[in-house]
């Protein structure tokens, strides 16, 4: 990976192809990026650029992490993210990254939080079956039996066994995206189909790890 940039996931909504086609798209904001901190293998045994998006007023940030901005001699952020670079960074602190880093045609990944939902069951968050549901059946919404029987008696639940639990709220990646339009004037990119998280939530859009 080589190139990135955060934005905000504005929605979804469709454009027409020259050829009278629909396409489904994700519109994100990606306003200017500025690079709070480059790191190398010499200095920090990797390499990665560390990425800033949205504004933040002072008095919301803490004595370390305003420190960290001072150093780098740029205007506090809201979101930090970092970036792993393959090679050594040809970035510099404070510079300034656009939406125009990526062009239409472009194959990116997409980087977000998926929406929370909460405690759910089985059925919702896995897709299990539900039980009879005759008055009988005391297993309606139940997962079933969870441990298999083994010798000496007794059960053991496997590691891993899909049960019930908190839905959601995990970074997820799509891969393998393309883009379809980048506007400049009101710093938007476009990208067929959909990308995790809620409308509000912050991204990272990057070049893919699968480019064909």
């Amino acid at each position: 990976m080589s190139k990135a940039i955060l934005g905000k996931k504005l929605g979804m909504t469709q454009v027409f192809t020259e050829q009278g086609a629909v396409v489904p798209v994700t519109v994100v904001e990606a306003s200017p990026n500025v690079v709070v901190r480059v790191k190398t293998v010499d200095t920090d045994g990797y390499n990665s650029i560390q990425l800033g998006y949205g504004e933040i007023k002072e008095k919301h940030l803490t004595k370390p992490v305003k420190g960290q901005f001072d150093k780098a001699g740029v205007s506090p952020v809201k979101y930090l993210r970092e970036l792993r670079l393959t090679d050594t960074p040809e970035y510099t602190v404070g510079q300034t990254l656009a939406a125009d880093i990526f062009a239409s045609g472009d194959l990116v990944d997409v980087v977000g939080t998926t929406k929370g939902k909460g405690f759910a069951g089985t059925i919702k968050r896995h897709g299990f079956h539900r039980g009879p549901m005759g008055h009988g059946s005391k297993s309606h919404r139940e997962p079933g039996s969870l441990g298999p029987m083994i010798s000496g008696g007794g059960g053991k639940v496997i590691k891993g066994k899909k049960l019930p639990g908190q839905m959601g709220g995990n970074q997820a990646t799509v891969l393998h995206l393309s883009v379809v339009k980048v506007d400049m004037e009101k710093n938007l990119i476009l990208i067929k189909g959909g990308i995790p998280g809620p409308k509000g939530s912050i991204v990272m859009i990057r070049d893919t790890v699968k480019p064909q």
